[in-house]
């Protein structure tokens, strides 16, 4: 249901790959080959960073979110669910013998849950968009951050910005 919400109103970007119907992981690395093959074609460098995020669903501030989900008009039932599953994850710490009070977690979206992926996306969708000599690709749970130069010195100088 949340999945049809997003897609319906276009709310993910376009690169966003690993989830989504017409946009398979294989489609994504099809598109970073052929950028790297139009690159080397006109003579230009590629440098690429790839992040694996899997473990970040772990500090998403779950707040934020239905913040977020609020702002982007989802409706409020939806919001209500949403919230009563992201705040039913609790701690529990323990030292030798003592077990202390069980608290929520503030900052999680369970990576094993079916619409994690899209809460996550939505958490990090509105990111800064890169400059036009770098570009990002996301997946489901990671990140490639492409650059492209003449120059190499450009390219680290692109990749850090």
């Amino acid at each position: 249901m949340i999945l049809c919400k997003v897609s319906r109103r276009g709310l993910l970007r376009e690169e966003q790959f690993g989830f989504r119907p017409k946009h398979s992981n294989e489609l994504q690395l099809a598109r970073l080959l052929e950028r790297v093959s139009r690159n080397f074609d006109e003579k230009r460098l590629t440098d690429a960073v790839f992040l694996d995020v899997a473990k970040v669903s772990d500090t998403v501030w779950v707040d934020g979110l239905l913040y977020k989900l609020t702002i982007l008009s989802f409706p409020s039932y939806l919001v209500k669910i949403l919230s009563s599953y992201l705040n039913k994850w609790t701690f529990e710490a323990s030292f030798q013998t003592a077990t202390f009070t069980s608290r929520r977690m503030r900052a999680c979206i369970a990576q094993d849950g079916i619409i994690s992926p899209v809460l996550f996306n939505l958490h990090v969708n509105d990111m800064l968009s890169p400059s036009c000599h770098v570009e990002q690709a996301p997946f489901a749970d990671a990140m490639a951050v492409i650059a492209t130069s003449c120059q190499p010195a450009l390219l680290v100088k692109y990749l850090e910005t």
